[in-house]
Formats: C-alpha cells, sequence, structure tokens
C-alpha cells in the first residue's frame, strides 16, 4: 500500500453513491486518504437530491460532476469500492476490492436518499478506521 492510500470508489453513473462516498470519505479523512470516484457510464450530473442530502452535513457537491472509470485510476488505487451495482472493475494483482451493496439514490428524493448516506458514511468511517490502523502497523 502506497504511504498515503488511495481509494476509488465506482458506481454505474458516478452521480450518487460514489460520490457521497468520496465526499465523505475526503472530508473524515482530512488529506490521509486520497480519495477518487467514477462509473463506467457517466451520468451528466450529479444527483440533486444527492447534493442536496450532501449540503445538509456541510459538504458541497454543488461543482462535482461525474467521471469516467479509467484503467489508471483502479491500477492507482488501493482499495476499489464497488456501490452494489454490479460493475465490472479492471483486476489488477495487489489491491483490494469490496462490494458495497447500497440502495441507489437515482429517481429518490432528499428525504429517500438521507438513509442510504448515513449507513455510507457509517462504512466510509469503518474503512478509515481500519485503513487508519493498518498505516499505524505498517
Amino acid at each position: 500500500m502506497n504511504p498515503t492510500p488511495e481509494v476509488l470508489f465506482v458506481c454505474v453513473h458516478n452521480a450518487g453513491r460514489s460520490q457521497m462516498a468520496a465526499a465523505l470519505l475526503d472530508h473524515h479523512a482530512a488529506g490521509s486518504v486520497t480519495v477518487r470516484s467514477a462509473g463506467s457510464a457517466p451520468a451528466a450530473t450529479v444527483n440533486p437530491a444527492v447534493v442536496e442530502a450532501m449540503r445538509e452535513l456541510g459538504l458541497d457537491l454543488s461543482k462535482e460532476f461525474p467521471k469516467p472509470l479509467t484503467t489508471e485510476a483502479v491500477e492507482a488505487a488501493d482499495v476499489v469500492i464497488t456501490m452494489g451495482c454490479g460493475d465490472a472493475c479492471p483486476v489488477f494483482p495487489g489491491k483490494r476490492y469490496l462490494d458495497w451493496q447500497l440502495d441507489d439514490p437515482a429517481g429518490k428524493d432528499v428525504d429517500a436518499v438521507r438513509p442510504i448516506r448515513d449507513e455510507i458514511d457509517r462504512r466510509v468511517r469503518a474503512l478509515l478506521d481500519e485503513l487508519s490502523r493498518r498505516a499505524g502497523a505498517a
């Protein structure tokens, strides 16, 4: 693992779950983790209900945009997390792959997005704790 671990969150459209996960990990890690997100078929914009749900936590996704998944992004990552959307990521030796089964916020209002956001936040905090323990053991 790199001195600063790199985490890549992937979902199909990179407009909801992966955007929330990346923003939450970036916020909680405070620079101790490099965070990226991408999608295999990026949407035109980030889901407005997701932007609103994140704004409630003081995190601004209004300037974010969906990004395409690249082989280079996967190669650079130490941990690749797919967001329960069946994405086929390139597989490279030495990478850790996780699949987080989560409801898709697409088409949902902010009330329905909040529990998804909160579950992502719980998982992101657990991942950060694990990454911090590994860094301390290294």
